[in-house]
């Protein structure tokens, strides 16, 4: 599938396996234009179906409806976006029917995922509920989505088991420390064999490729995102084979855009 063709896919998707067994939590899902919201149980290891989601970091300007909506204006524009989601989609296997998007924003990469694949089940999660919304119109009357309402510096709720993990432009938002315990958590929940697709926004190696970057994008040369906490593709790799994913390595990249990937080995 070339990057044009990738660029044009647009859709939505199903219903989500309930919580690990032993579980008393209800089933959160979003379905026929409701997003319900999810909070990880101390004690109990398992979601909860509560009135809103819980986020403890301080909002940031993702959480506001302008920031989201001057992003979304943008993003068919960001060069060579295309190129690194159709290689993800390319790395995506055929027998995947549980994909987990982590930072989901509007939805466009389920969207992609769903019309590269009809019959998969996808779970969309992010902070920023004008981005969740933003989702719920993209996808609407598709049954086999679930959208959660999530802060990802908190650990992962309780969401099942997953064949594939996928991840656009939202993790580098996260500390360091977090970035890579949010791994370890990935690497948890996938199956044997799962897939880790993480097209992200990384670090320069100098301060003349980050300028060179944001003047590629159409930023001004002193523009800075304050949320972004940019990190080198080199740390990620090298965390990800600690953690115990194989095959790890940058399989797309233009200068801060990257796209790294890692599969949990198969059972033996």
């Amino acid at each position: 599938m070339s990057a044009r063709q990738t660029s044009r896919r647009l859709g939505g998707l199903s219903p989500f396996p309930g919580p690990r067994r032993g579980c008393d939590a209800e089933r959160v899902a979003w379905r026929g234009g409701r997003v319900n919201s999810i909070h990880a149980a101390s004690r109990a290891g398992c979601g909860r179906l509560i009135d809103d989601g819980i986020v403890r970091r301080p909002l940031t300007e993702w959480t506001t409806s302008e920031h989201a909506e001057r992003y979304l204006a943008r993003q068919h524009a960001i060069p060579h976006r295309t190129e690194g989601e159709a290689v993800l989609l390319a790395h995506i296997p055929h027998s995947a029917r549980r994909i987990l998007d982590l930072g989901t924003g509007d939805g466009r990469l389920i969207a992609l995922l769903r019309l590269d694949q009809p019959d998969i089940h996808a779970l969309g999660l992010d902070v920023s509920r004008p981005m969740l919304e933003a989702a719920r119109q993209r996808l609407a009357g598709e049954d086999r989505i679930t959208l959660l309402h999530h802060d990802m510096s908190s650990r992962l709720p309780d969401i099942g088991r997953f064949d594939a993990a996928v991840s656009c432009f939202a993790i580098h938002h996260l500390d360091d420390p977090r970035k890579r315990t949010l791994y370890g958590e990935v690497f948890e929940l996938l199956e044997p064999g799962g897939v880790f697709a993480n097209l992200e926004h990384v670090a320069s190696p100098s301060e003349r490729l980050h300028r060179r970057f944001y003047e590629a994008i159409g930023y001004p040369d002193d523009w800075e995102d304050p949320s972004n906490k940019l990190l080198d593709v080199e740390t990620q790799l090298h965390w990800l084979r600690e953690l115990g994913f194989e095959d790890v390595d940058c399989y797309w990249k233009w200068l801060e855009m990257a796209l790294l990937i890692g599969v949990k080995p198969a059972e033996r």
